[in-house]
């Protein structure tokens, strides 16, 4: 605590009394400052800003003018000014100092120990740096800012300093202290959100890679089966490895999309569909209409959604308009908390016995009945209204989506 220089002794029972009284206003002061920085550095991850106001509200329980934050750069070995109040122009993140044990901050930062030096002229522990000197620094305190973990080199030092008379005591060390215990905080967690996103960009690196690898396999294995499908003698050999590259083919749109996707995980089924319902358009003579809202789904709801459009726009074509041509529509939108995906035809409809649920369905519908449930939604076709057929699937989206 600051004392007045030259103030007259009193009896020991009455200064204390006197001390005590002009003391814990000036604690009280410092503990609701420290509680302050305590909240204020919980709400910004911005470490400039930490840094500085920690120098200001220091300053300010220590009443005094100036205070500075220094930063340990390794590769030049000296502490750097790195935020800070009441120096001169050109200090802040210019000027650097010594971490030689001859320096008070030097002593701080390698012994870990408080440093409090009441009478810079006098000192003979320590040398003045010039940058005190320059501003005529009587006294200054110098506290450690250490990072957590063990073996991680310390951040800096905090140091409070003066140009008046007066002492600082292990009281105003403490405070101080607390200050450099919420800065390492502060850091700290700086440091762990730094390593977190590098992390997380390098799995999303991996995850893109992976996908697109796949991406390029599968583009292979479709190729060999149209390659087996050419050469194949049976129609239905045909058809069957037909049908089965065109399924690979949207398993690898979909991871073509992921690894080209901003969100990990995660496609935008409108460009999606889109893309999905021109490529089906190359291989049918029917027209295809698309129109989906956008909305990111997940690769798991994906991958099937793409699969039963796949599978309901090939079996529309195949069945739909057996005398000519028609147009195939496929659409999608939010319906709560569902997507709802339609697809509909103009064409001759399906048979009056028919029924999704017996055995003799078809196998493309036993293939569409097998992915609905994989997607745990729920499927509705209906036939010749007032003509056609339209199938509405409702797929349940997880939280996340968005």
């Amino acid at each position: 605590m600051p004392t007045q220089p030259g103030k007259e002794s009193v009896s020991a029972p009455t200064a204390a009394a006197d001390l005590t009284r002009e003391e814990l206003p000036y604690r009280l002061r410092q503990q609701s400052l420290l509680g302050e920085f305590g909240r204020s550095a919980m709400q910004t991850r911005d470490i400039g800003q930490i840094l500085q106001r920690a120098t200001e509200l220091c300053a300010q329980g220590l009443e005094t003018s100036l205070a500075k934050v220094l930063e340990y750069m390794p590769d030049d070995r000296r502490l750097l000014v790195r935020a800070g109040v009441g120096w001169a122009l050109g200090t802040i993140g210019q000027v650097s100092l010594g971490i030689d044990m001859e320096s008070p901050a030097g002593y701080a930062f390698q012994t870990g120990q408080m440093v409090i030096s009441n009478h810079l002229q006098e000192e003979t522990r320590f040398r003045t740096p010039m940058l005190l000197s320059d501003h005529g620094i009587k006294r200054a305190i110098n506290v450690l800012i250490a990072r957590g973990g063990e073996g991680n080199v310390p951040f800096g030092i905090l140091e409070v300093d003066s140009a008046d008379p007066g002492q600082f005591d292990a009281a105003d060390a403490d405070f101080l202290a607390g200050f450099a215990g919420l800065l390492g905080i502060a850091i700290e967690r700086q440091h762990a959100d730094a390593d977190l996103k590098e992390a997380l960009d390098h799995q999303a690196m991996l995850t893109r890679e992976m996908s697109h690898r796949v991406k390029n396999s599968l583009a292979s294995v479709v190729g060999l089966l149209r390659v087996q499908g050419r050469n194949a003698e049976s129609e239905d050999v045909r058809n069957a490895l037909k049908d089965a590259a065109s399924r690979i083919t949207t398993i690898a749109q979909v991871h073509d999309h992921l690894w080209r996707s901003n969100k990990i995980g995660f496609v935008d089924i409108a460009d999606f569909a889109g893309e999905l319902c021109r490529k089906l358009q190359e291989t049918v003579a029917h027209r295809i209409s698309c129109a989906f809202d956008p909305l990111m789904i997940s690769a798991d709801k994906a991958i099937p959604l793409g699969l039963l459009i796949n599978e309901i726009v090939t079996n529309s074509a195949k069945h739909a308009y057996p005398e000519g041509s028609g147009e195939i529509r496929v659409s999608g939108k939010l319906h709560g908390s569902d997507l709802r995906v339609e697809v509909s035809d103009q064409g001759i409809g399906l048979p009056t016995d028919f029924d999704i649920d017996q055995p003799r369905a078809s196998l493309g519908f036993k293939v569409i009945k097998s992915l609905i449930a994989q997607l745990e939604g729920r499927i509705a076709v209906t036939s010749n209204t007032p003509k056609g057929v339209m199938i509405q699937l409702d797929v349940p989206l997880d939280e996340n989506t968005g």
